[in-house]
């Protein structure tokens, strides 16, 4: 079974990093990911807390959302870092940051 993601899709975008590490990833992450990643958050938090039946309960069950949506919220966030980097997703701002790396 190929798991290559190129044999099933091209980029539409100007590649920058055909198969970027994790800290460069993370480190691309822009305003809006930032933005997604902390909603996504908050929306588990409250979610998880409405959701506690009785009231000893409501704590663990809004750490538990909590900790779902952080980790949610961090691989869509993550997901669209990569994305841009690979040329999948739009990257008008990843390719004027690299510019001088991709030698245009």
């Amino acid at each position: 079974m190929n798991t290559d993601i190129t044999a099933s899709a091209k980029p539409e975008y100007q590649v920058i990093d055909r198969n970027p590490p994790f800290t460069k990833v993370v480190s691309n992450f822009n305003t809006l990911d930032y933005l997604r990643f902390t909603t996504i958050t908050g929306i588990s938090v409250t979610v998880g807390y409405l959701s506690g039946i009785k009231p000893g309960i409501r704590g663990p069950s809004m750490v538990t959302g909590g900790l779902i949506g952080l980790m949610g919220g961090f691989m869509y966030a993550y997901q669209n870092s990569a994305g841009r980097l690979m040329g999948f997703f739009p990257n008008e701002g990843e390719v004027a940051k690299y510019k001088k790396s991709l030698s245009i």
